[in-house]
């Protein structure tokens, strides 16, 4: 009976593979890796289900039948799996069972450097830190590119990344200057041009706009401030810059501007060597289409939105009324608080 039993068993499986390989068929080679997230403890028949959404199987029902024949249904491993299609059922629950697929979901916000990015993958269980750093700094891959002794600062494109867990330094690296360069379409390159920016010189203007705005409608009037002072051969004076170093170290504003160092735009006019953070897609298109304004100065308010003045006479009265507002304030709450200067 038993015998009989398991003999009927193959034959169902091997009836389920025929159909699959004849009449069903392995589903297209995917452009972009889908995405199919499995609960833990969510039911064979939602998996499937979820699976035939995606694309990765033709048929759910067919996968439920190999699954429950082949034993390996209540085998499969909870998680977020990238599958490439184009491959037939048993190959797809191979993936399952091993976890072959599974990705690891990080995201890298807009303004961090590479010391911070680095620190982020680490949390995530992704690189070591000081072994990203390091590639990022110095390795092959920013060799190879030409990135110069800053290695690929503000070439690491802000956006939610995932890799599989056994992913390399090469691996993540690769994939984060592959989505900045994305960006660098032939109309970011045509304007570019006629800014009279090289990629560099664009990430790092960006990078100063990304640190500096903290309301996004205010990236162009800040970016506008940048560019007056620099046709006008000002320092930019612009506090992140001042605060930033290759190590990672942070300063306090005010101990920062007064510290000599290549980034310090207190210290000379123009840009500094290269990129202070990462910039998202906002501030690289502030960069390149600023305002049209004749601002030469801003002032922070407390809640991150700025003063702007077109003249050093308006700058200080701005300054002087929140420090007033301040006094103010502080008198109600006895807290006090005063705003950055440019």
């Amino acid at each position: 009976m038993l015998i009989a039993l398991l003999a009927a068993g193959t034959i169902c499986l091997g009836a389920a593979l025929a159909f699959d390989y004849f009449w069903i068929g392995s589903p297209p080679v995917f452009a972009r890796a889908r995405l199919v997230t499995i609960e833990k403890g969510e039911s064979f028949r939602a998996v499937a289900e979820s699976l035939e959404r995606a694309g990765v199987v033709r048929s759910s029902a067919l996968l439920m039948l190999y699954a429950e024949l082949s034993g390996t249904a209540r085998r499969v491993l909870p998680g977020e799996y990238a599958f490439k299609g184009g491959e037939r059922i048993p190959a797809v629950m191979r993936h399952l069972v091993r976890g072959d697929f599974l990705v690891v979901t990080v995201t890298v916000p807009e303004g961090l450097t590479v010391h911070q990015i680095a620190e982020r993958l680490g949390e995530a269980g992704l690189a070591c830190p000081s072994s990203f750093e390091t590639a990022a700094r110095r390795g092959p891959l920013v060799d190879a590119l030409g990135f110069g002794p800053l290695g690929a600062e503000g070439y690491l494109f802000p956006a939610t990344y995932r890799f599989p867990p056994h992913a390399t330094v090469s691996d993540i690296l690769g994939a984060m200057l592959e989505r900045f360069y994305e960006v660098l379409t032939p109309r970011v390159e045509e304007r570019m041009f006629e800014l009279g920016l090289t990629p560099r010189k664009l990430v790092t203007m960006a990078s100063i706009i990304e640190k500096e705005a903290k309301a996004p409608g205010e990236r162009k009037l800040i970016a506008s401030v940048f560019y007056n002072r620099l046709r006008l051969g000002m320092p930019l004076q612009s506090d992140p810059t001042a605060e930033y170093s290759l190590e990672g170290e942070k300063k306090p504003a005010a101990l920062a501007v007064r510290t000599r160092s290549i980034f310090n735009t207190y210290d000379f006019t123009g840009l500094p060597p290269g990129p202070i953070a990462n910039p998202g897609l906002s501030s690289i298109e502030a960069a390149l289409y600023p305002a049209n304004t004749d601002y030469l100065y801003f002032v922070a308010r407390d809640d991150g939105t700025h003063i702007f003045s077109r003249t050093y006479q308006e700058h200080l009265r701005a300054i002087a009324m929140l420090k007033h507002d301040a006094r103010a304030g502080a008198s109600r709450s006895g807290v006090g608080s005063a705003g950055r200067r440019r």
